[in-house]
């Protein structure tokens, strides 16, 4: 299911002032929204049918009538947002209000990814792992870890795959690639100057790219092919990934297992061939 309410808040601070209008009476009043037809939304909200057709599209629904029948559902299946009850750090808070908070705040980010998975992408983004020659795989900083693990999740089925921490090799393998390749990278920003190079150069080699980040349509987004979206749970200025790094790790793990199922015989045996085995204790 798309959630409608969670990308809507994702995309609120980049609307314009007319699509604002729309998204700020379909927060406040998503009961009544949903019952509305387009041109009665139009009156409530200040705005045109056009502008509304063109924000549903926007947001990732074929039209008005696919996001109305998506916020009955979301109305129906839950009770409340977890995003609006994010809680956030207090210098006085206790070991076990720590706990609570940071787990609350990585299942929220877990949930509201979730709704924002967007299936055609999913689907058509492990049809190209499953197509191509390589995986290359692209991140700095804590993305470049969440990189680094599904280096060693496909690795283990034997699929070649390329990883580097060092951002000059991370330029020379995208200037080298081929379109039967396909590069996944890794930013929650949308907005690392390093990566959008990698991109650039990617889309010169006419490489199908899956990018790994924030529903925002960022400056990295535009070069994707597919954009498989976390949910924006993070100051951009924060002082190290937290829920964001969970929600990307959570991809990873949707793609590899997603791989892993379409040839699931033959990868369950490469997994067993190549566990490597624990030695036991005295």
């Amino acid at each position: 299911m798309k959630s409608v309410l969670v990308r809507i808040k994702q995309y609120l601070p980049n609307a314009s002032v007319a699509e604002q209008g729309v998204l700020h009476y379909i927060l406040s009043n998503p009961d009544k929204a949903v019952r509305h037809n387009i041109h009665q939304l139009s009156e409530h909200s200040y705005s045109s049918a056009s502008t509304i057709v063109r924000l549903c599209r926007k947001l990732g629904f074929e039209g008005y009538r696919d996001l109305q029948n998506s916020l009955l559902s979301e109305l129906v299946l839950q009770k409340q947002d977890r995003q609006q009850r994010s809680q956030y750090m207090d210098p006085h808070d206790q070991l076990t209000e720590i706990v609570n908070k940071i787990t609350s705040r990585n299942i929220s980010s877990l949930e509201n990814s979730m709704h924002l998975v967007d299936a055609n992408a999913l689907k058509e983004s492990v049809n190209s792992i499953c197509n191509s020659d390589m995986i290359l795989l692209f991140g700095i900083g804590a993305s470049y870890l969440v990189a680094q693990d599904a280096y060693l999740k496909f690795l283990r089925l034997a699929k070649p795959c390329y990883c580097s921490e060092d951002i000059h090799s991370q330029y020379l393998y995208a200037q080298n690639a081929k379109p039967t390749d396909v590069a996944i990278i890794l930013s929650y920003s949308g907005c690392t100057e390093e990566m959008i190079h990698c991109a650039q150069l990617l889309r010169e080699q006419n490489t199908p790219i899956i990018v790994i980040t924030r529903f925002y349509t960022s400056p990295l987004a535009r070069l994707a092919t597919w954009c498989l979206y976390v949910a924006n749970a993070e100051n951009l200025f924060r002082s190290g990934a937290m829920s964001s790094r969970i929600s990307q790790l959570n991809i990873i793990d949707i793609l590899y297992t997603a791989y892993l199922n379409r040839n699931f015989d033959n990868n369950t045996q490469r997994l067993e061939l190549n566990r490597i085995p624990k030695s036991k204790p005295d």
